[in-house]
């Protein structure tokens, strides 16, 4: 097994091992688990026999507010269909009962349609069969039709009557309760037949003569209810409703029924007419109207045990259900305080470790981790160490301790490493410094020997800029090498002097428009590093832009210090790649990502500067549609400058300046010079002497060289020979030292000459305007890759 692979089974991948549960998650679970389980078990068995109770008291309540008036209607409907065949069949004094009845009726049905109103789809049949009522009386009235027809519908009201009551109260979920309410419906429909045959006889009249049809009705009436109280009634009833129906059958008037009922059957005598009964049909009317009193108490009675036995059980369900949540809960909680227990240590064990981990993880290592990159000595004492326990969370201690031991140990070598790293860079761009530093010398020193020649000059003006610019790669090195930008100032220098110092280390500084808007000083300590973190502004500015274009560089002071704003006439860029290069500018980034980046490392180096400083860079779409970076300085790294005072200026940045090309100089009252090419005005000066070469702590020559500083006082004489003596003004403050233009240029080219007809060519030279353009259309080709990819 290799060192960076982790232990466990080879193979395995990483987004299974993701998907394990936590040990914490685990033992959680071993308590959760059974908790829920058992409480789903409780609260469906809860909601059950709470659902039953609420399905009991409803068939309850709809019992005692529409049981009782249908039970009234289908009585009523019983006595005026009775009452209807009396008067059919022509029996005296039977139309005046028949009105009584048939008002009973009426109110009874009212009392129906207002309790049964907004109630379920049950009794909408009963309602509807209502409706016909007032059509089949006057059919009675005027014996329109047959009596069978008419005494038909009363038998279809009370047969719907008794599904209703079949279909409300007598599916109820309890077993005990269905048993007692069966022989309700049953006792109904046995008093239905029992009045279907005092209907029929009432049909026979004074006459007591039956078509066949009729008698078969009641043959088949007699029949039902004898099986029905035999089969369904009897055999249902308590003992006490048993013995109150032994009564009633006892009785003398349910004798005289059965007596009729075996004389019609045994005694009848067949007519050509149909069929003549017996005399004892005159005894039934009275042996109905008491022994049906005393069935319809029972009923009644019956019903309401039914009813009162129905919230006997609801009370009794919602008994059960407080019991069974109680007793779960008492259950739930022992085993809850059972896996607790049992887990309370593991857990206390596996808590002291994690907050041992995160405290070493995200407050000792990272401490430790910066002391070695500071190059600061570590304390063993203050690292976890192995303590050898034998249970499983002291091994997983141990082996933490373990890993965090190689993680310092590898952040020490990492940090000696990049100390090392850093010595060396310092060591090299040192060295390189002092080449450098000899080139320009040497370069000063031919330009002032073969100042005359104004072709080898101009070349080596060029080779001046091109040492500059190498310099200026030398000092990224040294910072991102974790050095200082070598700082020879001593005093404050006017940031329209700082603007121009960090112009003149860009290649095609020709191009750069300054603006100083605002009269102040930068502290002499800061004057390097802001003048380089300008310049690679300026650089970049210049190389991502047309080569014709300006780049415009302006200074102002503002709320929070001063505003240096560097605008390009460059292409365009998505927000996405201004927001990558401002996290670069805004955070240092590791040198991992310098590694990635090695190719376009300067805004890595403004981004070390600005932390140096303090400072921050933002770079924006400006409004010509290029790129415009603004760089805040703080106030603490300004200085108001002294007007009144005389100074001496500090020590410039070495600048060479090409010498413009030969062309004739403009009389001064035809025309006016381009702003490129004309020359500073003089300043009053003072005296310089040539300073020695300085050097910084790691061995860099300072920005000043003594070569450098030669040349600038040769220049100087040179145009002091030309040009009149400046005029010293008493409390004005030295202008620095600047370069005049032809003063390396033979006597016989400064002389005036005609002013020429013809258009001059570009100074440039080819190689340049090609470079130029190769650095415009690589900028151009890669927004234009970026847009693409972005494009959907």
């Amino acid at each position: 097994m290799s060192v960076i692979e982790p232990e466990g089974v080879r193979g395995q991948s990483t987004a299974r091992r993701r998907r394990r549960v936590r040990l914490r998650t685990l033992l959680i679970w071993l308590a959760v688990v059974p908790s829920v389980a058992m409480g789903t078990q409780v609260a469906v068995t809860a909601e059950r026999l709470l659902s039953q109770a609420e399905h009991l008291r409803a068939d309850v309540a709809a019992a005692e507010q529409v049981g009782a008036p249908l039970y009234t209607l289908m009585v009523d409907m019983q006595a005026e269909r009775t009452m209807t065949a009396s008067v059919w069949a022509g029996t005296a004094g039977a139309e005046e009962e028949l009105r009584i009845r048939r008002e009973a009726t009426d109110r009874g049905a009212a009392e129906f349609r207002r309790v049964a109103s907004g109630t379920n789809s049950s009794f909408e049949e009963v309602e509807q069969k209502l409706e016909g009522l007032a059509a089949f009386r006057l059919r009675a009235d005027a014996r329109t039709g047959t009596a069978d027809s008419t005494l038909l519908y009363y038998t279809g009201v009370i047969d719907s009557v008794i599904q209703a009551y079949q279909r409300e109260f007598s599916h109820a979920d309890d077993a005990e309760i269905v048993k007692e309410s069966r022989p309700v419906v049953a006792m109904l429909t046995a008093t239905e037949m029992v009045a279907r045959e005092d209907t029929i006889l009432s049909l026979a009249g004074p006459s007591r003569q039956l078509d066949s049809a009729g008698f078969e009705q009641f043959v088949s009436a007699m029949g039902a209810h004898r099986h029905l109280y035999d089969t369904w009634v009897v055999p249902y009833l308590p003992e006490v409703d048993k013995r109150f129906y032994d009564r009633i059958v006892a009785s003398s008037d349910w004798q005289t029924k059965i007596r009729i009922e075996n004389a019609v059957l045994s005694k009848h005598t067949d007519t050509g007419s149909g069929i003549k009964l017996p005399a004892e049909t005159a005894l039934w009317r009275s042996a109905h109207e008491n022994f049906s009193v005393q069935m319809a108490s029972l009923n009644v009675d019956r019903a309401r045990k039914v009813l009162t036995r129905g919230e006997a059980k609801a009370a009794e369900l919602d008994t059960e259900v407080a019991w069974l949540i109680g007793g779960s809960s008492g259950g739930l909680l022992i085993v809850v305080a059972v896996v607790v227990f049992t887990t309370r240590s593991v857990l206390r064990r596996l808590r002291d470790l994690h907050d041992r981990t995160v405290t070493v993880a995200e407050e000792t290592l990272p401490e430790v981790v910066a002391r070695l990159q500071r190059g600061q000595s570590v304390d063993a004492a203050v690292l976890p160490t192995v303590r050898g326990d034998g249970d499983e969370v002291g091994r997983i201690s141990d082996a933490f301790a373990r890993a965090v031991a190689v993680s310092v140990d590898g952040h020490r070598q990492l940090a000696d490493e990049r100390h090392g790293f850093g010595l060396f860079a310092t060591g090299i761009a040192s060295r390189t410094g002092n080449l450098v530093s000899r080139q320009l010398s040497l370069t000063e020193d031919l330009q002032d020997t073969f100042g005359h020649d104004e072709a080898l000059l101009a070349q080596l003006m060029r080779s001046d800029q091109l040492t500059v610019g190498m310099r200026r790669q030398i000092e990224n090195l040294l910072i991102l090498a974790g050095g200082e930008v070598p700082d020879p100032h001593t005093e404050p220098m006017r940031i329209a002097d700082v603007l121009r110092e960090a112009a003149a280390e860009v290649e095609d500084f020709r191009r750069i428009e300054r603006q100083a808007l605002d009269e102040t000083s930068v502290e002499p300590g800061a004057i390097s590093q802001i003048s380089h973190l300008l310049a690679e502004l300026l650089d970049n500015a210049t190389r991502f832009s047309p080569p014709r274009s300006k780049v415009v560089i302006r200074a102002e002071l503002v709320a929070d210090g001063l505003s240096v704003e560097i605008e390009d006439r460059g292409p365009r860029v998505t927000p996405e790649r201004y927001e990558e290069m401002n996290g670069r500018l805004h955070e240092a980034p590791p040198y991992s990502v310098l590694a990635q980046n090695a190719h376009r490392l300067g805004l890595f180096v403004v981004g070390h500067l600005a932390d140096q400083l303090r400072a921050s860079v933002t770079l924006r779409r400006s409004v010509y549609g290029g790129t415009s970076a603004v760089v805040i300085l703080p106030a603490a790294l300004l200085v108001a400058t002294a007007a009144a005072e005389p100074r001496r200026e500090p020590a410039a940045k070495p600048v060479l300046v090409p010498a413009p090309e030969p062309v004739p100089e403009p009389e001064p009252a035809s025309s006016t010079p381009e702003p490129a090419a004309v020359a500073p005005a003089p300043r009053p000066s003072v005296e310089r002497r040539p300073e020695p070469v300085v050097r910084t702590a790691a061995g860099l020559p300072s920005r000043t060289t003594k070569a450098h500083t030669k040349a600038h006082t040769k220049a100087d004489t040179k145009a002091d020979t030309k040009a009149p003596a400046p005029v010293t003004v008493p409390g004005a403050r030295p202008a620095l030292p600047e370069r005049v233009p032809q003063t390396h240029i033979a006597q016989q080219l400064r002389e005036p000459r005609a002013a020429e007809t013809t258009v001059r060519q570009d100074a440039a030279t080819p190689e340049e305007v090609a470079d130029a353009w190769a650095d415009y259309e690589h900028g151009t080709q890669t927004v234009e890759e970026e847009l693409r990819r972005d494009r959907p």
